[in-house]
């Protein structure tokens, strides 16, 4: 049985993804008319929407997405876009809807867990700073060897007998 790559996007969810998708809105009044071998051709909704998922599951950089996608700029834009539009918002709604349908979701029982603080065996695994030298400011040298003290023109020193 082949193994299938979690940023593949199924026919099925496709279907469910489909109907989510923003149609662009075209500006009131102005003609868009392609003239045949101009510009670039539209990108497939699916297309762009695999290439997100993509990116989105492997966590690469929108400029490594990889040539069969197409332009990296160009989905990145989409989803842009999309985003602005509510299209992910929406799939994940419609994405919890299914599975409270499927497995219910205990929505009066909510948990969340985790931890900020430094690791306690941390300076043992990775030794001691290495910006620092392991050395205190009271044990640091002055710089050019001696301490650093105000010169007063014109002083006058105590006389001892």
């Amino acid at each position: 049985m082949a193994q299938v790559k979690s940023w593949t996007v199924s026919d099925e969810l496709w279907v469910k993804a489909e109907p989510l998708v923003p149609i662009k809105q075209r500006q009131p009044g102005r003609q868009y008319q392609r003239r045949p071998g101009a510009g670039r051709k539209p990108m497939p909704a699916r297309r762009i929407f695999a290439a997100i998922v993509y990116v989105l599951r492997t966590g690469c950089q929108w400029k490594a997405l990889p040539k069969e996608y197409g332009s990296a700029s160009a989905v990145h834009q989409h989803f842009q876009d999309w985003q602005k539009a509510g299209f992910f918002l929406r799939l994940w709604q419609a994405g919890l809807a299914e599975y409270d349908g499927m497995q219910g979701i205990a929505w009066e029982w909510q948990s969340i867990d985790g931890a900020m603080g430094k690791a306690p065996l941390a300076r043992e695994c990775v030794g001691p700073n290495p910006t620092d030298r392991g050395k205190k400011r009271a044990q640091a040298k002055f710089a050019g060897g001696r301490p650093w003290r105000p010169s007063v023109a014109g002083r006058q020193r105590s006389q001892r007998a």
